[in-house]
């Protein structure tokens, strides 16, 4: 077998049947990659016959003066258990890459090694760890230590089984909540390319990417219909009408336990009246609030997110509010009418990573228990390496720390 530069049709069409196919490895998200200054091959290992065994999008950049090197994002399409023909392949690769003055390239496989139980705080391993040893046999070099977001794909992941979410399925606080934004006048609102200015106001302090970023991404994947925009946006008059309600509801039910406190002043009824104390502050706070933005405008946007829709699968690409309306709970109602909106026509919704670290001072454990009080399934996946393309190059780039420069740079990554 050789390797062979695909046509946009052939690629495009081995990936969409391919079990890890995803956006990453797609034609549009190479014409994404060469805005961001990639250079792309789409090739695929064909037998004499045009049969096409492998595949791969494989970026490439300059690092350093004189050298280059790969990336694979979600991995080479290949079956990973078939040692034969994974060693072919990238030995097809090093032939092709080394004269490239290539020293490697970087691969991260959507493949999952374990299940996540973070109620247990443990990990379930499967056979799929085995796949390691194979691929470090083969030359590759695991990058280790991930438990955050030190790679360019996070290596956890939260995925939600679309067809059987509902307000039943998930934790008791996320549902709280959501019912609480519902009640809060919010609503969702399908936007177009121009709301991506909207939108980047609440995303533009999560990472270091330029609004022309999300404009390239749209650009790229509008032209299958392949990417959305969402916006929330709250009616403050229907907000107000609606606090009003709940807090004259809580002065009833404040009344009532004053009296039993004046009855009965056991620990079981001290604490429902604080209880009830602290939901009226909340509602007369947040009455303030409402009240003042009404004054300004009827409505306002103060959340959103952009999606990527791929075969079965919706990936949230980004997503953020606008911290002042914290207390509304847009990012809750965000992220449940986005499993209302798509679990017709798909199956499955990435929430877009979660961290492998199970102390309390993860500094990303609030991030971890808003997407998995949603109650989805969490994986760990194999994780990234470097596949080596030239032993020579590939040490001088790393004593010279140009390797760990170049992929500590957040900036450098196109996700």
């Amino acid at each position: 077998m050789k390797l062979k530069n695909l046509s946009i049709f052939e690629f495009d069409k081995f990936a969409e049947s391919h079990p890890l196919g995803s956006y990453h490895q797609s034609s549009n998200y190479a014409l994404l990659a060469s805005e961001q200054g990639y250079e792309y091959d789409l090739l695929g290992f064909v037998d004499d016959q045009g049969n096409i065994y492998a595949a791969s999008l494989i970026l490439s950049k300059k690092i350093g003066m004189f050298t280059r090197y790969g990336y694979a994002p979600k991995g080479f399409l290949i079956d990973y258990y078939n040692q034969n023909l994974l060693k072919e392949f990238t030995q097809a690769l090093i032939k092709y890459y080394y004269k490239k003055n290539f020293a490697f390239i970087k691969i991260n496989p959507e493949i999952s090694i374990g299940t996540m139980d973070y109620k247990n705080k443990r990990i379930t391993y499967n056979k799929n760890q085995i796949i390691d040893s194979t691929l470090k046999s083969l030359n590759f070099r695991k990058l280790e230590g991930e438990k955050h977001f030190e790679t360019k794909i996070p290596q956890f992941n939260a995925v939600q089984i679309l067809k059987s979410t509902n307000l039943r399925t998930i934790s008791k606080n996320t549902r709280n909540k959501i019912n609480k934004s519902i009640r809060n006048g919010l609503s969702l609102i399908k936007g177009e390319r121009d709301d991506i200015a909207i939108l980047y106001e609440f995303i533009k302090n999560k990472v270091n990417h330029p609004i022309n970023h999300y404009y390239n991404y749209y650009n790229a994947f509008a032209r299958n219909n392949s990417i959305d925009i969402f916006l929330v946006q709250i009616d403050f008059e229907k907000c107000l009408i609606n606090l009003r309600q709940k807090y004259e509801e809580e002065v009833e039910n404040n009344n009532i336990l004053v009296q039993k406190v004046m009855e009965n002043p056991n620990e079981a009824n001290l604490k429902r009246k604080l209880s009830s104390d602290n939901a009226l502050n909340i509602y007369r706070e947040n009455i303030k609030v409402a009240t003042q933005y009404l004054a300004i405008n009827k409505t306002d946007y103060i959340a959103g997110a952009i999606t990527i829709k791929y075969k079965n699968r919706i990936y949230i690409l980004i997503s953020g509010y606008n911290p002042e309306f914290k207390r509304f709970c847009p990012n809750y109602f965000l992220h449940f009418k986005l499993i209302e909106y798509y679990k017709k026509d798909y199956d499955f919704l990435d929430l877009n990573g979660i961290t492998g670290d199970f102390n309390g001072s993860n500094p990303y454990k609030g991030l971890n228990e808003f997407k998995l009080g949603f109650n989805p399934l969490a994986f760990e996946y194999i994780g990234e390496y470097d596949f080596i393309i030239n032993d020579g190059l590939y040490k001088s780039l790393d004593q010279s720390g140009q390797l760990a420069k170049e992929f500590k740079r957040k900036e450098k990554s196109i996700n």
